[in-house]
Parts: C-alpha cells; structure tokens; sequence
C-alpha cells in the first residue's frame, strides 16, 4: 500500500493528465495518445465555449486544434463515436470489447418487427446516396424504440432505425454537423480484423476486470464503491466489483493508495507507479 498527502494525491493526478509541468502531450499525436490513456472522452453536444471533448483536449494537448480530433475521428478512422460510458469517443482499438453490447443490440430489435423491412431501406438509401441523418430519412412507421445500449428512444421511426444501426454496430457517426449526427456504413471505415473480430473476453469477470481498468486508468485514482464511474458496466454489483478489485490487486495490476483524511482506499494502475514515485520523490514540487 501507498500512502499520499493531499498535495501529493493532488500533484499525481495532475501529471497524469499532462497539466501540471511541461505538456506531456503534442499535436494530433498527442490527441491520440491521451484518448488512449484514458480509454475513452464523454461527448456532449454543449457548446458554451467549446464541445467538452474539445475543452479537456484543448487542456492537455499542446497545440490542439478541433480540426486534429476531426481528422482521428472521420478521416483517419483512428477513434470512433460508440456508447462506452455514455456517448463517447474511444480509440478503434477497443471496437471489439464492447461485441458483447451490439449482440445485446441485435437481440433487442426482436422487439420490433417494424424494423427488419425498415433497415433494408435505410441500407438501399446508403448505397445510393451515401452518409445520411435522420433529416434525410423520412421512414414510416408507428412505434417507440428505446436502444438497448444507450439512452436513445422515442417515436421517429428514422431516427430509431439509424439508431438501432448504430447500436448493433452496422452503422457508424461518419461526421456530425453541430449536434446532427450523419452515419454510414461501418464495414467502409472499420477495417474488418476490428469490425468483425469475435468478443475477445467472453468470460463476464474477464469483460469486468477489462472495463474497471480503463475506469481507473482513465481517471488516475478510483475507489471500490457505488458511482457513476462504473456506469454502463453491465452485471456489475457490489460483490462482482468487489471480487474484480480482488483479483486485480492479486494480479498486482492496480495498487492500493491510502491519502490522508480519506475513509475510502483508493487504486491506481500498477503501470502509474513511476508517476507517483516522482511525486514521492519531489516534495517541493510546484503547482502550475
């Protein structure tokens, strides 16, 4: 176990994500590095000063600009739009783990006979015109959809139909204009070794113990306990949590962190340990 002064648990953090010092993350690289550190960035179509993806990249990439994450996401193919914790934006990489969702996705449009004769015109509408949103679709039918997956529903038919696409993973966001999203089809921009891979880790403990890393990874410092920072991770209860942070300490791939005045233990990824000995080993180091 590791014990940490506020500062210290403070300063830790901070170097993690590439905000205290020198910038630890460059240009369009750097945009991709940090989304593959931290395993996914939350999408929200807010715009005050800045979608929210734009604002924590623009933090912590030096010399980002909007059009770098344009370019990883809609010509590159690097990243991807797809559900993780909520909508988010995850590295391509990671297609394959979340099968288990689209399948759950596939399963679900049994509830909707309507949608079988609907898909078929949605991907006649593709082929002919290309990447389309709901605006471009005017479909009938009488129905209310809700995603299995996500937090998508209602009574457009279109939309639902494009929706439920996307949820089983035959169609992807191909770019979006404000908040419109337009999608086309997955199989021209995921190549196939990643859109048609098999669930990598079947075993729902295994599915567990993967997505409770990246939500530490991503955050640099998680307690066992009820929060939203699970959110998403199906099946996964107090005992399952429990027995994953178990077997994962075990593993000796998180550490045990105690920081002052705090009840709860906290865990870092065994991979971050180098960063907190800097920390350790820099006492007066200073706040930027």
């Amino acid at each position: 176990m590791i014990q940490l002064t506020n500062r210290q648990a403070r300063q830790f953090l901070l170097l993690k994500h590439g905000l205290l010092g020198e910038y630890k993350f460059s240009e369009k690289q750097g945009v991709l590095d940090f989304a593959r550190q931290v395993s996914c960035i939350q999408y929200d179509p807010i715009d005050v000063c800045g979608k929210n993806a734009e604002l924590v990249l623009q933090s912590r990439i030096k010399g980002f600009t909007k059009g770098m994450l344009t370019e990883l996401l809609y010509e590159d193919r690097s990243l991807v739009d797809y559900p993780d914790k909520n909508l988010a934006i995850i590295s391509v990489e990671d297609w394959p783990y979340f099968e288990r969702y689209r399948q759950a996705a596939r399963q679900h449009a049994e509830r909707y006979p309507e949608m079988e004769a609907l898909t078929t015109q949605v991907r006649a509408h593709i082929q002919k015109h290309g990447a389309l949103s709901s605006d471009d679709l005017k479909l009938d039918g009488d129905f209310s959809w809700q995603s299995a997956i996500h937090w998508s529903g209602g009574n457009n038919s279109s939309r639902s139909v494009l929706e439920q696409m996307y949820s089983t993973g035959e169609l992807i966001i191909h770019h979006k204009k404000g908040t419109r999203k337009y999608y086309d089809m997955a199989k021209k921009y995921i190549q196939p070794n990643l859109l048609n891979a098999s669930e990598p880790l079947e075993d729902e403990l295994e599915h567990h113990k993967w997505r409770v890393l990246r939500r530490i990874g991503s955050v640099g410092l998680l307690w066992n306990r009820a929060s939203d920072a699970w959110l998403n991770i199906w099946g996964l209860k107090a005992a399952q949590r429990t027995e994953v942070f178990r077997q994962l300490l075990h593993e000796y791939r998180i550490v045990a962190v105690a920081v002052e005045q705090m009840k709860d233990m906290l865990y870092c990824l065994a991979e971050d340990l180098p960063l907190i000995e800097a920390v350790l080993r820099n006492q007066e180091q200073k706040l930027l």
